[in-house]
């Protein structure tokens, strides 16, 4: 009946690749409102143009960070569908940021 909290740290049940993708695509996106607001971007970002994507393209390049930070995380704990779900996830990311500074 007790089994401790090992039960917590058993990633096996949570090591699914959708779920790496979901989290992937969500944890940039809500650090990047977050960074936003705490920073306060708004007006910056609703006066810029985006054409010259010099903000927007620091602000995707900032917001893979937790990504990458979480993807060291699965792989230390080996959640290897996790963590390459989660690296899908945040190739999007990647990409937009790459299209913004052509």
């Amino acid at each position: 009946m007790t089994r401790g909290i090992s039960w917590i740290f058993d990633m096996e049940r949570f090591d699914k690749y959708w779920i790496g993708i979901v989290i992937g695509l969500l944890l940039p996106a809500i650090f990047g409102l977050i960074y936003i607001d705490r920073m306060n971007l708004w007006q910056a970002l609703s006066m810029m143009s985006f054409a010259s994507g010099s903000i927007l393209n620091k602000l995707l390049l900032a917001v893979i960070f937790p990504d990458l930070a979480l993807l060291f995380v699965f792989y230390q704990l080996e959640a290897w569908r996790l963590a390459k779900g989660l690296l899908a996830g945040a190739i999007p990311y990647m990409l937009a940021s790459l299209f913004v500074s052509l």
